[in-house]
């Protein structure tokens, strides 16, 4: 009686759920994605090497037990955290994200490679402030010991009172072209 919201929400998760299995499954029968099918799956061809070193980083990340593939429970982990994780999940995802040599913190060149990457495949590269401006901005105010490097506690304090960062975060993982691609094939598939 009172849990009739609660399987509502079940039932729509589990619609949700199939929609996203049927639609992997299409695009990958093996049930493995590989990288370049990673990048075909999401639409991402003919890349510039800052923005192809992003979606590298990202499968690498995506690939939680690192044996070269994406399987459909790595993909439904995923996209589940950055559709519908807590901030604070987001935000460690995002830091494992962006440490793209694994040392445990973020330096300089690692975030400027990686905004320009995001302005590169959301087409965004024309900005009002250059990307090494913006790079630059985000350490003179994030970077409170002044080390030239963003810890994760530097980084998720920092991400929590920088709208302007937490904006290109959220830009980088902006996946509703993704949802829309599968809401899409709902009929079709």
């Amino acid at each position: 009686m009172g849990n009739s919201t609660g399987s509502t929400v079940d039932d729509l998760q589990a619609v949700e759920m199939h929609l996203w299995y049927k639609k992997f499954m299409t695009e990958c029968p093996s049930g493995q994605l590989t990288l370049h099918e990673f990048k075909q799956f999401f639409g991402l061809r003919g890349l510039d090497p800052e923005a192809n070193a992003y979606i590298e980083q990202m499968f690498r990340t995506f690939d939680m037990n690192k044996d070269g593939y994406i399987d459909f429970m790595e993909y439904v982990a995923a996209l589940s955290l950055v559709m519908r994780g807590k901030m604070e999940h987001k935000l460690r995802w995002y830091f494992k994200l962006y440490d793209v040599d694994g040392n445990g913190c973020i330096d300089r060149h690692e975030l400027l490679n990686i905004i320009k990457a995001i302005r590169a495949i959301n087409g965004n590269e024309n900005q009002d402030i250059s990307a090494e401006d913006f790079t630059n901005r985000v350490f003179d105010r994030i970077d409170i010991n002044g080390d030239g490097e963003l810890s994760l506690e530097e980084f998720v304090a920092g991400a929590r009172t920088d709208e302007d960062f937490m904006e290109v975060m959220i830009k980088s993982l902006d996946l509703t072209h993704i949802v829309a691609m599968i809401h899409n094939r709902r009929h079709s598939v």
